[in-house]
C-alpha cells in the first residue's frame, strides 16, 4: 500500500533535477531568514544559486576555484551569526576540503550547510574523477555532522528549508539529472526520520536519493508475482533512524539497501551495523562494488555499475532465498 502523506504520484508527468529544487529552496531560505547567506566556487548557474544570487546580491559571495577557502570563509562568518550555504560539485565539496570540514566546520561545530551537487554517478560524462561515491562515508565519520540525501525535486526544496531552521553544521547531497517528481510538496520533512513510502511484509528495501524511486519501481514490479516490499526513505543517513528500521527488519525479516555511492561505508553499512545490533537479518546492497566510475550518461552507467530497479529485484530475490522465503 502506497503512503499518499509522503508520495504524490507512482506514475510522475514531470522530471526535474534536484539541484533546481536546492536553488529554489534557498532562494525561499533567503526571503525568510536575513542572516542567510551563500558562497560558491564558480559553480553558480551549475548548483541553481542564481536566483539567490540575483535576489540577494549583497549576501552572495562567489569565491571562484577556491574551495578550501570557501569553507574557511563560511566557518567563519558563523561567528557573526549568518548561516553560510556553500556550492559546489559533490567531489570538490568534501574530498577536496576534507582538512577544513573536518577542523573548521565539524571540530568546532559551525552552523555551516554544505550542499552538494552532481553526486555519485550521475554526474555522468565528466568521469571518474568527478564522480565522488565516498562522499556520504566521509561525511557519517564526522562528529557533529548531519548528512541528508533527499529522493526528488520536491524533497530536496524541503530539505534545503528544514537545515536553514536547524543550528549546527550538514552535508546535503544531490545530483545533476532530471529525475521523476513523486514526493509531495507538502509532505512533512524531518530531520533524522524515516518516510515508509509503501507497506509491506516480505522484504524491506532500504533506499535513498536517486534511488528511492528505483526502489519503488521495483517494489511495484515485486507486487505483480505476489512480493510484497516495504520501501523506506532513508533522507537522513546521519542520524540514522535506527527505530523505524528495526522495526521494520522485525516484520520483514530481511533487508535489501540501495543507493548511489560505494557499498563500503555508505547507507548499506549503516543499517547493516544497526542490524548486527540491534536485529540481525539477512541483507543484500545495491551499490557500487568497490571501484571508480567512469564516463558515460547518467543511464548507462547506472544500468553498466547496476543500480536500478532491476538490480534492487535481483537483490530481494537473493535476501529471501537467504531467509527461506522464496524457493
Amino acid at each position: 500500500m502506497v503512503n499518499s502523506r509522503f508520495i504524490q504520484s507512482l506514475e510522475p508527468t514531470v522530471n526535474k533535477d534536484t539541484r533546481s529544487g536546492f536553488g529554489e529552496g534557498l532562494l525561499e531560505v533567503g526571503k525568510q531568514n536575513d542572516n542567510a547567506v551563500a558562497l560558491c566556487a564558480d559553480l553558480t548557474g551549475s548548483l541553481k544559486m542564481n536566483a539567490f544570487a540575483n535576489a540577494f546580491p549583497e549576501r552572495f559571495f562567489q569565491v571562484g576555484i577556491a574551495e578550501a577557502n570557501m569553507m574557511g570563509v563560511a566557518a567563519g562568518m558563523t561567528i557573526g551569526g549568518k548561516i553560510p550555504f556553500t556550492g559546489t560539485f559533490a567531489n570538490f565539496s568534501t574530498g577536496r576540503v576534507y582538512d577544513q570540514i573536518r577542523q573548521s566546520i565539524a571540530y568546532s561545530e559551525k552552523n555551516v550547510k554544505i550542499c552538494a551537487s552532481h553526486a555519485g554517478l550521475t554526474l555522468g560524462e565528466d568521469g571518474a574523477t568527478h564522480q565522488i561515491l565516498e562522499d556520504v562515508g566521509m561525511m557519517t565519520m564526522l562528529p557533529n555532522m548531519t548528512v541528508i540525501c533527499p529522493a526528488d525535486f520536491e524533497q530536496t526544496k524541503q530539505a534545503t528549508l528544514a537545515i536553514s531552521k536547524m543550528h549546527g553544521p550538514v552535508y546535503l547531497r544531490f545530483g545533476r539529472p532530471k529525475v521523476p517528481v513523486f514526493m509531495r510538496p507538502d509532505a512533512l520533512f524531518e530531520i533524522g526520520k524515516v518516510q515508509p513510502l509503501m507497506e509491506g511484509n516480505d522484504v524491506t528495501i532500504v533506499a535513498t536519493g536517486h534511488l528511492v524511486w528505483e526502489a519503488l519501481k521495483a517494489a511495484q514490479a515485486l507486487n505483480t508475482r505476489g512480493i510484497c516490499a516495504e520501501v523506506l526513505n532513508v533522507h537522513t543517513i546521519k542520524p540514522l533512524d535506527v527505530e523505524t528500521i528495526i522495526n521494520s527488519l522485525k516484520r520483514t525479516g530481511c533487508v535489501v539497501t540501495a543507493e548511489e555511492h560505494q557499498r563500503n561505508g555508505g547507507l548499506g553499512a549503516l543499517v547493516a551495523q544497526a542490524a548486527a545490533m540491534h536485529h540481525p537479518v539477512p541483507i543484500e546492497h545495491v551499490a557500487v562494488n568497490d571501484s571508480f566510475g567512469e564516463s558515460g550518461t547518467p543511464a548507462q552507467l547506472m544500468d553498466k555499475y547496476g543500480l536500478n530497479s532491476e538490480a534492487i529485484q535481483a537483490k530481494v530475490d537473493a535476501v529471501m532465498r537467504r531467509s527461506n522465503i522464496l524457493a
